[in-house]
C-alpha cells in the first residue's frame, strides 16, 4: 500500500464525516455497495476527511477522489466551489472523478467499471522501495 499523501483533516472535524456516513444519498449508497463488492484489490473509503474537505469516496493507493454530484451541484455558487475544491485536491496530488448521480442510478455497473478502470490506471507499476530495504542489484554484484 502506498503512503497516503492526502492531507489529514482536523481531529475535531471527525464527527461530520461520521454523520455523513449515516445519511448518504441513494446514489452514494448504491455506489458504495458496488465499490465494496467489485473493487478487487482496490480499497475505498467513504466520506473521507481530506484537509478542509470531506470526499464522498477516496482510494488512497490511486490517490483518487470520487464525488457523486446531484442536481444541487449545478446551482448557485456550487460549480465555482467544486472547481476550487478540485484544484486544491490536484495541488496536493489527488485526482477527482465527478460522477452525476443520475448516471449511478441509471447504470451503476458501468459507473463501477469506469471508476475501477480509472483507479487501476492511476496505480504505479510498482511500490517504491522502503528506505531501509535491500540495496540495488548493481551494488550487490559489486560486492561479490
Amino acid at each position: 500500500m502506498l503512503k497516503d499523501i492526502a492531507p489529514k483533516g482536523r481531529a475535531s472535524a471527525v464527527k461530520n464525516p461520521r454523520r455523513l456516513r449515516r445519511s448518504m444519498s441513494l446514489p452514494e449508497v448504491i455506489l458504495w455497495q458496488a465499490l465494496r463488492r467489485h473493487s478487487g484489490e482496490l480499497k475505498f473509503r467513504r466520506q473521507h476527511l481530506c484537509g478542509p474537505y470531506i470526499l464522498d469516496f477516496f482510494c488512497g493507493d490511486a490517490r483518487l477522489a470520487i464525488e457523486v454530484d446531484g442536481e444541487a451541484h449545478d446551482r448557485d455558487d456550487r460549480p465555482r466551489r467544486d472547481e476550487a475544491r478540485d484544484s486544491w485536491l490536484a495541488e496536493v496530488g489527488v485526482r477527482t472523478l465527478r460522477i452525476p448521480a443520475s448516471a449511478v442510478l441509471a447504470d451503476a455497473n458501468a459507473v463501477i467499471e469506469w471508476v475501477n478502470a480509472e483507479a487501476l490506471s492511476a496505480l504505479p507499476l510498482h511500490h517504491p522501495a522502503r528506505p531501509d530495504g535491500p540495496p540495488p542489484r548493481a551494488k550487490l554484484e559489486e560486492e561479490l
